[in-house]
């Protein structure tokens, strides 16, 4: 398993997007590993239309989205939870591969720092994120890059598709694809925030059930995605603050609305 120090690190989110966004993430010196933003085999089709994002005041429920934003201008600096629409990222996963690359090479030449750990977050099916795997696996420097797969059961907002995460089933097809291709690198899950015990049941029977010999295919658990099915109203009757593909504005939320609870229990 990859040491990270110090022990901050970013999630994978729409500001660890480009490769600029990268470059700075891997050089700040707060970061001990970074996050790149969930990506697919072929890129997400990505919608300014309909993949949005928000940030929001819990105390007054008031929010700032992506238009007044875009003004250069925040207004308000109470905001602690976010509420957004997006999917992934509309980069594939060999374009991230050729963008880290370049970013190691580049850390080298300046003498910044020692190879931070870099996980890589991906979905896709069950076969498509073995693939994922055989493809990190394949062009990862092991003398010198520490690479690390996330595999993400838990967006919130892809439309006809729930969150793999939320049933012991469906995470227990992802370790059972793992397990039979055995991949040699630090592989992790990401969770959606669980709210009722029985789905922490079967998180922990799906690891169970998923450990051949006793062994798991995985070695990290990455906490929390966003709670889906959220809603911020607009100022006005009818009006919302973001947009997505159903229409209604609903999406995942994050922040301190999210039951620390979930944290304890996991």
């Amino acid at each position: 398993m990859a040491f990270i120090d110090p022990p901050l690190l970013n999630s994978a989110n729409v500001w660890a997007t480009t490769e600029e966004d990268l470059d700075a993430l891997y050089r700040c010196p707060a970061t001990g590993a970074i996050t790149i933003r969930t990506s697919l085999l072929n890129g997400f089709a990505h919608d300014n239309t309909i993949h949005q994002y928000c940030f929001v005041d819990t105390d007054s429920m008031s929010f700032e989205n992506e238009s007044s934003l875009a003004k250069g201008v925040r207004t308000n600096t109470n905001e602690t939870s976010s509420l957004n629409t997006l999917g992934y990222s509309p980069i594939s996963l060999e374009s991230y591969i050729e963008i880290v690359q370049r970013i190691e090479k580049r850390a080298v030449h300046d003498n910044i720092h020692k190879h931070k750990p870099i996980i890589f977050s991906i979905t896709g099916t069950a076969a498509e994120v073995v693939k994922c795997g055989q493809l990190l696996q394949s062009r990862a420097n092991k003398g010198t890059s520490t690479w690390m797969m996330e595999v993400n059961l838990s967006c919130p907002n892809i439309v006809n598709k729930p969150p793999p995460a939320y049933s012991k089933e469906g995470i227990l097809s992802y370790l059972t694809a793992l397990q039979t291709r055995r991949l040699e690198m630090p592989i992790g899950i990401k969770t959606p925030p669980y709210t009722y015990q029985a789905q922490f049941d079967d998180l922990v029977g799906a690891l169970l059930d998923g450990s051949l010999g006793g062994k798991c295919p995985i070695s990290f658990i990455t906490a929390t995605n966003t709670l889906g099915s959220c809603f911020v109203p607009g100022v006005f009757p009818n009006e919302k603050a973001i947009n997505s593909a159903s229409g209604l504005g609903i999406g995942g939320l994050a922040g301190m609305l999210i039951p620390h609870g979930f944290m304890e229990s996991l």
